[in-house]
């Protein structure tokens, strides 16, 4: 088992690797969330990169994935499911480019944590307005 803080590190760095390219940029955004939002109080800065290890070794073992998402669920509360998703929206989001592989990731994401499918487009909605980006005009 592994806490609500670890599970949310897990989702920000499976998505981050979904398309085998982890980037300077999500690097940076999951730092700040980690560094700077109320639910990582108390959690240790200098531990984000030993539970991203974790997290990265166990989704190089056969049937890594399914087994980081039910880690990732059952460590999660009903009510930080949501966050989750948000922390792997934004991530996804953070380096302008998104792959076939980051938005398969967050399909599977969102059904393994019962994230309502309108819930889900509301969250993908606003984090696509939150990032958009002086060429998208």
């Amino acid at each position: 088992m592994i806490s609500h803080q670890d599970a949310l590190i897990y989702t920000m760095v499976m998505v981050s690797a979904a398309d085998n390219d982890i980037t300077d940029a999500e690097l940076s955004a999951m730092g700040r969330r980690v560094r700077y939002l109320p639910i990582f109080a108390g959690f240790d800065n200098d531990g984000v990169t030993s539970v991203a290890r974790d997290c990265a070794s166990l989704l190089g073992e056969e049937d890594g994935m399914d087994r980081a998402l039910n880690l990732i669920r059952d460590a999660l509360p009903r009510k930080l499911r949501e966050t989750a998703y948000v922390f792997a929206c934004e991530i996804v989001l953070s380096d302008s480019e998104i792959s076939q592989e980051e938005l398969r990731i967050l399909e599977l994401l969102r059904h393994r944590l019962d994230i309502d499918r309108l819930v889900g487009a509301a969250i993908e909605r606003a984090m696509a307005a939150r990032y958009v980006r002086p060429g998208d005009l």
